[in-house]
């Protein structure tokens, strides 16, 4: 069955709605110019209303190390998530494991990005939008992505409740991540939303 993950969570009762309507997974953005950004209080406040047995996901986009050993600190991540620039060496020394955000153009070579960051657990490819690492709602063409690919994929970028299970057919991602998608503004999720993107994804 596939996985799901709901990204860019604000509120305590987002991530609550969420873990209720069956993610396997929440995703906490610590990149300020996001409109999804939380703050390490709020994110610390979110982690310890969450039920048992969701995966809790940080996402940093070309982050300082101090800051994310000072998020550590405070938020008990269990993976973490790079999608800005960052090399293999420098997701691998946090210790932790970790998913390597790649946006796919025209020209990416999905399967030598698969062996530089092979000690990644899954890739998570998203769309590409110049000057955005994530959240813009596009998609990209998933027949670019390899039939036979050596990690597992984490399928993200442009999905909704009415194209997810079209995704899942073709690509047959390990998981799926959503944020703009399920929002009813920017930062804040739709119930109704979310819980019908993840009945379809695990149909």
């Amino acid at each position: 069955m596939t996985r799901v993950k709901i990204c860019g969570i604000t509120a305590i009762e987002d991530g609550l709605q969420a873990a209720q309507a069956g993610a396997d997974a929440i995703g906490l953005v610590f990149y300020a110019k996001s409109p999804r950004y939380v703050e390490v209080a709020t994110a610390a406040a979110i982690v310890r209303a969450l039920p048992p047995f969701v995966t809790v996901v940080g996402l940093f986009v070309d982050a300082l190390e101090e800051y994310v050993r000072a998020v550590l600190e405070h938020v008990p991540l269990d993976i973490l998530q790079f999608h800005g620039k960052e090399s293999p060496t420098y997701c691998a020394r946090y210790g932790r494991p970790y998913l390597k955000a790649v946006r796919v153009r025209e020209d990416t070579d999905l399967l030598q990005c698969a062996a530089d960051y092979a000690a990644a657990q899954a890739l998570l490819l998203d769309a590409y939008v110049p000057g955005v690492p994530g959240g813009t709602g596009e998609r990209f063409d998933w027949t670019r992505i390899p039939v036979t690919f050596p990690k597992p994929i984490v399928l993200s970028g442009g999905l909704t409740p009415d194209n997810v299970r079209q995704a899942i057919g073709q690509v047959h991602p390990w998981a799926v991540d959503v944020s703009s998608g399920v929002e009813a503004s920017p930062g804040r999720k739709d119930p109704a939303k979310v819980s019908l993107f993840i009945e379809r994804a695990k149909a």
